[in-house]
């Protein structure tokens, strides 16, 4: 009984630091985390001090107000001894199969541009036909390993670094996009590690992870330039509205689209005529 008690005291003070961390991240009072999920200022008090064992709905009512990722309110649910409640079933799940379809289905009517389906840490997970196309007519996919990574991608000098006319600006604003893309708004150990390797490439500097925005322009193009060719695009993300999976709400589809008329006219040209040509550049 006493080993019990001391076990469930631990689950409570170890529930009561995660909640005290996310209402930081937040910016919240107890009082502001009071009015937000209904529950009392001396409850939330109690909890995030230990000294009150919260129940389920109390941890969920409280994760939802401070707007914590499924996959978090996982770990805090498991924090304070209860079973995890959001499925983590990956994507080629049974019970995924009509959100599977869905991608699929988007996928496919983005053709002839480039589209992709990746997870919270920018991991490849479906593509349509026109992505390999298009990368391919740069350098040999199939050379790079698995599971690809977006981000790598385009920081490499190895992959598609060479072949960005706007190499620079394009770095800074992926980086900006990784901050504030990040689910939840809070840089999670993966993320970190994947900003530290990126990090870790010739020619990045610590200050780009936050650039100075540009407001002069609707978007940042992506420019790619290969001879004589330049093409430009720019990216719309698709997230889905109401999930209750952990790999629901992790999910983005990046769609390319054309910036400019010129590359509208141009890009199934383009990757006609440099079909299969691809080749690995030699780093800088």
């Amino acid at each position: 009984m006493a080993t019990s008690t001391v076990q469930t005291k631990a689950a409570t003070s170890q529930a009561g630091i995660i909640l005290r961390q996310w209402r930081g991240s937040r910016g919240k009072t107890q009082l502001d985390l009071s009015f937000d999920s209904g529950i009392s200022q001396k409850h939330i008090s109690f909890v995030e001090s230990g000294r009150s064992m919260p129940s389920r709905q109390t941890l969920l009512d409280l994760a939802q107000a401070l707007q914590i990722p499924l996959r978090e309110q996982n770990t805090l649910l498991l924090a304070a001894g209860y079973a995890p409640v959001y499925s983590q079933d990956p994507l080629d799940a049974p019970a995924m199969t009509s959100i599977t379809r869905a991608l699929q289905r988007m996928l496919r009517q983005h053709e002839p541009f480039p589209a992709i389906v990746m997870d919270r840490h920018w991991n490849v997970l479906m593509t349509n036909d026109a992505s390999p196309r298009f990368f391919n007519c740069f350098i040999d996919m199939n050379a790079r390993p698995q599971p690809r990574n977006l981000l790598h991608l385009m920081f490499d000098p190895r992959g598609m670094r060479p072949f960005i006319a706007n190499w620079r600006i394009a770095a800074k604003s992926l980086l900006a996009r990784v901050h504030r893309e990040a689910l939840g708004g809070v840089i999670d150990p993966g993320t970190r590690s994947l900003l530290d390797e990126l990090a870790k490439y010739p020619d990045v500097a610590p200050e780009w992870r936050n650039p100075t925005p540009d407001a002069g322009v609707p978007v940042i193009p992506l420019s790619f330039r290969k001879g004589a060719v330049t093409l430009n695009y720019f990216s719309m993300i698709t997230t889905v509205g109401t999930p209750q999976t952990v790999a629901t709400e992790e999910l983005r589809l990046e769609s390319m689209f054309p910036a400019d008329e010129q590359t509208e006219e141009a890009h199934s040209r383009f990757v006609r005529d440099n079909a299969d040509t691809g080749s690995v550049p030699k780093p800088n």
